[in-house]
């Protein structure tokens, strides 16, 4: 009696002690999930995380909470999730810079391949070219002739050091023969402030921070960066309309989770980010901003996320952009 009696008292110690004795065995998910965002509220990535993760909640039958950990182009939210438990209660919602961080900085705090596992590309996204509205090129081709009149003496906004807008006019750059000077901001809203005003020429926008002022007047959009037009604006050439067929730049929103996850759970999420990408409430939100729902597969994003760190890599060696 004495024997059972100290083998149940360690059974509950062992239970009390991890808290997770009931939901050892409770189906995946059996509390609420912690979506990272490691961009600001407010802000696109945080937008669509929010309006995915409502629909995902629903799906899966628990909370899904955001968790803003903004800071150093990403890295400081993706790092969080690198490190958290690989048990599919933690995920990440991030961007592009996911591929690119990876070519432009000498040391990250993770591996990219191995420290995650793509779940699901929820959406990319194309950029807007935009100039201040008094600058004499009144389209993409214009501006290329116009700055190749003037190497070193225009200079390109962006969101940031090795953000998706500084690479991507890096690629554009390389693809057009373009030579301009990168002037990095803290965040778009602060770009684009010094854009209206003239005091740089040119930079690729997301349609989320770009769209009222492009509207208002206040900027002037020269091209779309993706292949196809696009819905929220279609009367926007794009890149390759306007003489440079090929040259695409998209950005992405996308959901990882920590590597070691059980494969059953990865799938669950999965299912669950892909359906929530084609609901009408995240179509329609993401839509306005001139994105465009994808709800991919696991494998299929990883397959994407390899391509996109392949090419960050060669733009950033052929432009020599590295961050310490």
């Amino acid at each position: 009696m004495h024997h059972l009696i100290s083998k149940l008292a360690a059974a509950f110690c062992l239970c009390s002690g991890t808290g997770l004795c009931a939901a050892a065995d409770a189906p995946f998910p059996s509390r609420p999930i912690r979506m990272v965002v490691p961009f600001s509220a407010g802000g696109g990535t945080d937008v669509v995380a929010r309006e995915a993760g409502q629909k995902m909640a629903e799906l899966l039958g628990q909370p899904v909470v955001v968790d803003n950990r903004p800071g150093a182009n990403g890295i400081i939210g993706a790092e969080a999730v690198a490190r958290a438990a690989p048990d599919g209660y933690t995920v990440l919602l991030t961007i592009a810079s996911q591929s690119i961080a990876p070519a432009v900085y000498k040391k990250l705090p993770y591996d990219s391949l191995k420290d995650f596992i793509p779940v699901s590309l929820i959406a990319t996204y194309p950029y807007v070219f935009v100039t201040p509205p008094n600058l004499p090129p009144k389209t993409f081709r214009e501006f290329v002739a116009y700055a190749k009149t003037k190497p070193g003496q225009l200079s390109y906004a962006s969101s940031g050091n090795g953000s998706g807008p500084h690479l991507g006019m890096e690629l554009i750059e390389g693809a057009t023969g373009m030579q301009m000077v990168h002037v990095p901001y803290k965040g778009a809203a602060n770009a684009n402030g010094d854009l209206i005003g003239g005091q740089v020429q040119a930079m690729l926008n997301n349609f989320l921070a770009g769209i009222t002022l492009i509207k208002g007047g206040q900027l002037r959009a020269l091209a779309v960066t993706s292949a196809k037009r696009s819905t929220a604006m279609p009367d926007l050439p794009t890149l390759a309309e306007s003489g440079y067929p090929g040259l695409e730049v998209l950005g992405w929103y996308g959901m990882f989770v920590t590597a070691g996850t059980p494969p059953e759970v990865v799938a669950k999420l999965s299912e669950a980010a892909a359906k929530s990408a084609s609901s009408p409430g995240v179509v329609a939100r993401i839509g306005g901003d001139g994105a465009i729902p994808v709800g991919s597969s696991g494998p299929e994003f990883n397959r994407f996320f390899r391509a996109e760190l392949t090419k960050w890599a060669a733009v950033a060696k052929k432009a020599n952009v590295t961050l310490d």
